[in-house]
């Protein structure tokens, strides 16, 4: 069993409590810090292209290759096919981390790596149909259930659209939304769900052009005869929410045992954790060389000695630091109650879709009060944080994390 110390990245300070899901099980992996080191080092690289991430819209294939060698895509895959199994604590610490450098890229590896959980809760034969050819592919995901399925012999066909398909041109497969017909005629409807489908049976249709979030690549998946898809290849959403998913019977650790929204919306919240982080320190550096230069007041002095400068600073620090305990408190109360087999209940499941929300909206409220205070400078769009402020809004707007949304 892995145990590292608690870590000190760059951007955050040590986790101040000891989660289930920061210990991988798996002999040989490499430890929390260490991986939290690895997407350290990879936030230069990350600013630097952030720009040219949002204009290709899309993220790379070099940093998608940088991100699975650094072995971020195997952080929450089963130890049977090469992953460490680590929770979503480790997955908090390493995906904010990346934000810190450019939110878009960081989003395209949340969803990779997360729905390499996702698959562990599916039946085994679907695990094998993705994983066993290739340990390395992964997923991209369109959750509404867009489409009926048709129940045929075996399984399912589907055709139509899925939209928001982030990071859909580095994906081998899709996790695709479809309303499931009855089991059996005049039967009742397991209700909705996910299917399974390779990248052979679907086409990318190009259209994501967006204020904020352009690199994340969140196209449309697109299929338009009728595929088969196996029954094999379904979970239900009812599934999907129990403490005890089909996958759970191969995959014994209990981070597969967590209801899926009680967890999985941190894949969202932890880029925009990141994005604000990093949006402090392109502010502080900022305000460590600007000289304003009005021709009436305040002329020749550095923004950092104006005092609403500070207090939007300081209300800045600790909006991201509150964000970030509550991801964690939460994330690891769940850990905790999979780890000891304690039913994950509905008031638990609520709680924690409201911190998602929530600490998403303290940091929209970090990153808007720091845009507030630069001037013309710092509209540019080379200059990074006019477009983590486009980032920061178009990421609390996701329905998942759309404070209006989750709150009501």
């Amino acid at each position: 069993m892995n145990r590292d110390p608690l870590p000190t990245l760059a951007g955050f300070p040590p986790v101040p409590f000891d989660a289930p899901g920061r210990v991988s099980p798996v002999a040989g992996a490499p430890g929390i810090g260490q991986l939290g080191d690895a997407a350290r080092e990879l936030v230069p690289y990350l600013r630097e292209q952030a720009r040219q991430t949002e204009l290709d819209r899309r993220v790379s294939e070099k940093t998608t290759d940088l991100f699975r060698d650094a072995g971020f895509f195997k952080l929450m895959q089963p130890a049977r096919f090469g992953g460490y199994e680590y929770g979503f604590t480790a997955f908090i610490e390493v995906i904010s981390e990346l934000g810190r450098g450019c939110a878009s890229a960081a989003w395209g590896c949340s969803l990779g790596a997360v729905h390499q959980w996702a698959l562990s809760t599916f039946p085994e034969q679907a695990q094998q149909d993705v994983w066993g050819a290739n340990p390395n592919a992964i997923l991209c995901g369109s959750y509404a259930p867009a489409a009926t399925a048709v129940k045929v012999d075996g399984g399912y066909t589907i055709e139509g659209q899925w939209h928001w398909a982030s990071n859909v041109d580095n994906s081998e497969w899709a996790l695709l939304g479809v309303v499931f017909p009855p089991d059996e005629p005049g039967g009742v409807s397991p209700g909705a769900g996910f299917l399974l489908v390779p990248r052979s049976d679907w086409r990318i249709e190009d259209n994501w052009h967006m204020v904020g979030q352009s690199g994340t690549g969140s196209k449309t998946v697109a299929i338009d005869q009728p595929v088969f898809v196996p029954a094999h290849r379904r979970l239900t959403f009812a599934e999907a929410s129990s403490n005890n998913p089909p996958g759970a019977a191969v995959n014994p650790n209990p981070v597969y045992r967590i209801p899926f929204l009680s967890a999985v919306p941190v894949c969202l919240a932890s880029p925009m954790l990141g994005n604000a982080q990093g949006a402090i320190e392109v502010f502080e550096e900022l305000c460590g060389t600007r000289v304003t230069r009005g021709a009436v007041a305040g002329g020749g002095n550095r923004l950092s000695q104006f005092f609403p400068v500070q207090s939007r600073l300081a209300e800045a620090h600790a909006s991201v630091d509150a964000a970030r305990l509550l991801l964690y408190r939460d994330t690891m109360e769940v850990e905790h109650m999979a780890a000891t087999h304690t039913k994950i209940d509905v008031p638990t499941r609520i709680r924690n879709r409201r911190d998602h929300a929530f600490s998403t909206r303290l940091c929209l409220q970090a990153v808007e009060g720091l845009f507030a205070s630069v001037g013309g400078a710092g509209l540019a769009l080379d200059q990074p944080l006019q477009r983590m402020w486009r980032d920061a809004n178009m990421i609390a707007r996701h329905i998942s994390l759309n404070w209006d949304a989750v709150s009501s």
